[in-house]
């Protein structure tokens, strides 16, 4: 209580704040005429001063900073602290111009809890000083002389200009938001998992390159201009990639005369706050007015918002990193330390945040409530999901608290909860991560299989059945429900799908890694030459594979995902870790969606084609011709072979033409792959008196030719068919109609 001074006042609760409403504070009780108990409120009163700054206890139950009557309440807590003060600086000065101490009685338990009277909102920026014990063998590392940021920072200072940093030495600080956002009546798409089509982009990539054409390029707003594109696309989800405030600058570097930095973002330095570089325009003490904005009208468009969220580790890194929250605060709480107090690095940059420790799980469960409560997000994304599923001692658990947590919160109930379901300490659960039918996966299997497949692998027909026919025998409908699989062929992680087909190597020279970082098994195959070509032969090969990608994709059951610039042959020069390559080589070239305008065309078709057939995403229905739902088909009718060397394969769906309706008429739908370099001559299955079958997609066919999208022009397809070499072809069961003596038609 050193030079805090007691102020008497008559209306002052000396009690503190606790746990009472933000924005008043009960003084007395008055009864009413009518009987009725009514409250009369009156602006909160100073208990003491420091340093002519009025302060009383804070809303212990409300972390981070909260504007209340008349001043700032600020909540912070810690496990091992012995003291805290708070710093206050003028917006952009590196020397605070007070900082005040935690008085003893403005702790409760291991939460300190402040309100400041009198502040100038929008000119003031805060952090910590915090002071305990150092014991690094114990992991206790605390600095009274490290300024540290709230880990419930809605604003993060010194971000706001892409790749311009105050200076490596100063220190984060926050800034106080108020939510003035009006959502109205806008309420969510809540589109099944079965029906999203999800188109994976970083907001600044999507549109920075001149050619976008955009008013406000590599932000939110910029995005938003893009709306038009997304629909006649047919998108109805996109997953942003890290959004969060990071730090691009940390591990600024130069390599052959070009800037590198940490352009994708998975370095969170703030889990509460937006990155600001991605606003079109300054947002103090508004931040996220833009990115609300943004998702507002996405969701009024019918498309969701999936964010990709970063819980595995954090920007402060191991023992040779800064201290920027975390460390300062409680180091052996947050973070999985071996016994010596060194840090754990299941993530493989440094740290691994201690996920199911209480107070992180608690951290992480109100960071992913704000973001659906005050953001409106439709779901999540988490990278290197598997650690969540560690125990603080680094083995993985049975039954991880946090994700069974996640997963029964009454406020996510209907968010989608989405795991990359391995980490880089070598856990692996595709197919096995913990669930309670609400998570859904990464489909690394899938990916893995189709690429091989698809580029003319023997051997991997079986598998690749399994894969389009909803991995079951991963996920186990019983127990994992109907929508556990997320299934990609890229993302932003590895090759884009042109350069998956134009290079038989990785080419990440421009990292500065000596070609060393990136994976090496890329299942890719260049088609005969490495790189840009003006061979017509190549080219062409090149498209007809990426367009069979395409199809498969979209004909495959569960939830396709493909990456941003994918539908028009966009390209990173063969660098399939481009986390580093702010330029050419990562942001999108719009000049290639005339050039492959094709390749569009036949994305945004199949697209169409995929949510018109229920079947493509759901074929479970009961089929009415005795066809089971799904079947696995080789060059003779149900008869799959187990020949190594096939590299045909056939799978028909056979369900309801809708969910509702018992007098609804069946769909069928067999697709068709030849992956071999030569034709192949099918016979395809027979069906019932009256049907005959009709092909709506022929990859084979020329540019624009390729899809039929109506039925009734649909052409009729013997039983017998000649596969084109490396070609994919989907066929539809219809009704015969024949032409009467008048000229009509009738069944």
């Amino acid at each position: 209580m050193t030079n805090i001074k007691r102020n008497v006042s008559d209306n002052a609760d000396e009690s503190g704040s606790g746990g009472e409403r933000v924005a008043t504070f009960k003084v007395k009780k008055v009864r009413q005429s009518s009987g009725m108990d009514h409250f009369v409120w009156k602006e909160l009163v100073p208990i003491d001063t420091y340093q002519n700054y009025k302060i009383r206890p804070g809303f212990f139950l409300q972390n981070g900073a909260v504007v209340v009557p008349g001043g700032v309440s600020f909540t912070i807590y810690s496990q091992h602290a012995t003291a805290c003060s708070l710093a206050l600086f003028e917006r952009g000065c590196k020397d605070p111009f007070v900082v005040i101490p935690f008085p003893e009685p403005y702790r409760i338990g291991n939460v300190f809890s402040m309100i400041v009277f009198g502040l100038d909102i929008e000119n003031f920026e805060y952090a910590y000083l915090v002071d305990g014990p150092y014991e690094p063998e114990r992991g206790l590392i605390f600095d009274q002389t490290k300024y540290l940021l709230d880990p419930f920072a809605k604003a993060v200072t010194g971000q706001s200009k892409w790749g311009q940093r105050q200076g490596v030495e100063e220190p984060y600080k926050a800034r106080v938001v108020t939510n003035g956002f009006d959502w109205a009546n806008c309420k969510q798409p809540l589109i099944p998992m079965q029906d999203l089509i999800i188109y994976e982009l970083h907001v600044r990539g999507f549109t920075r390159h001149a050619s976008s054409g955009v008013k406000h390029p590599g932000t939110f707003d910029g995005l938003m201009e893009k709306l038009p594109y997304l629909k006649a696309l047919g998108v109805n989800a996109v997953e942003l990639m890290p959004i969060f405030e990071f730090d691009e600058c940390r591990d600024l570097r130069e390599v052959n005369g070009v800037k590198l930095l940490n352009y994708w973002g998975y370095n969170p330095i703030c889990f509460f706050a937006p990155n600001t570089s991605y606003t079109a325009g300054v947002e103090y003490n508004q931040e996220g007015k833009e990115l609300k904005a943004l998702i507002k009208t996405l969701n009024e468009n019918g498309i969701e918002v999936i964010l990709d969220v970063v819980f595995n580790h954090t920007a402060e890194g191991d023992e040779r990193g800064p201290y920027i929250s975390f460390k300062g605060l409680d180091n052996n709480v947050y973070y999985m330390l071996t016994p010596d107090g060194r840090y754990y690095n299941f993530s493989g940059v440094g740290n691994t945040l201690n996920a199911n420790h209480p107070v992180v799980q608690r951290l992480i469960l109100d960071c992913l409530r704000y973001w659906v409560t005050e953001y409106r997000v439709d779901g999540f994304r988490f990278d290197l999901a598997s650690i969540l599923g560690r125990n603080e001692d680094g083995s993985p658990s049975n039954n991880p608290p946090l994700l069974k947590n996640l997963a029964y919160d009454p406020i996510l109930a209907n968010v989608k909860l989405i795991a990359e379901a391995w980490d880089a300490g070598g856990l692996y659960q595709v197919g096995s991560f913990p669930s309670w039918k609400r998570w859904s996966e990464w489909n690394g299997r899938y990916r893995d299989d189709l690429r091989r497949f698809l580029k003319g692998d023997s051997g991997l027909a079986e598998a690749v059945a399994e894969r389009i026919a909803g991995s079951h025998d991963l996920y186990d409908p019983v127990h994992r429900g109907k929508n556990a699989s997320v299934n990609f062929i890229t993302c932003h992680d590895g090759f884009t799908l042109y350069d998956l087909y134009s290079y038989n190597e990785k080419h990440n020279e421009a990292n500065g890694w000596n070609n060393s970082d990136g994976e090496n098994h890329n299942h890719s195959w260049n088609c005969g030459a490495e790189g840009e070509t003006e061979e017509p032969g190549v080219i062409a090969l090149r498209k007809r594979l990426i367009k069979n990608a395409c199809a498969v994709l979209m004909a495959s059951q569960g939830t396709p995902m493909f990456y941003a610039g994918d539908e028009f042959c966009n390209t990173q020069y063969g660098n399939n870790n481009a986390y580093c390559q702010d330029n050419e080589v990562s942001w999108l070239d719009w000049t290639l969606l005339e050039k492959n305008r094709d390749v569009y065309e036949f994305f945004r078709k199949m697209i169409a084609l995929r949510k018109r057939h229920p079947n493509l995403r759901d074929s479970t229905g009961q089929a009415k011709c005795g066809f089971p739902y799904v079947s696995k088909h080789g060059l003779e009718p149900w008869n799959l072979t187990e020949d190594i060397e096939t590299r045909y394969l056939g799978v028909m769906f056979a369900g309801k033409a809708e969910e509702a309706g018992a007098d609804q008429e069946d769909e069928v739908i067999y697709v068709g792959m030849n992956m071999h370099w030569e034709s192949r001559h099918v016979v395809l299955p027979a069906l019932p008196l009256g049907l005959e079958w009709r092909m709506a997609v022929n990859t084979a066919l020329p540019a624009g030719e390729e899809i039929v999208e109506e039925l009734c022009k649909m052409k009729a397809v013997h039983h017998e068919f000649d596969f084109e070499p490396r070609s994919v072809v989907i066929m539809m069961a219809c009704r015969i109609h024949r032409e009467d003596s008048r000229g009509g038609r009738h069944k």
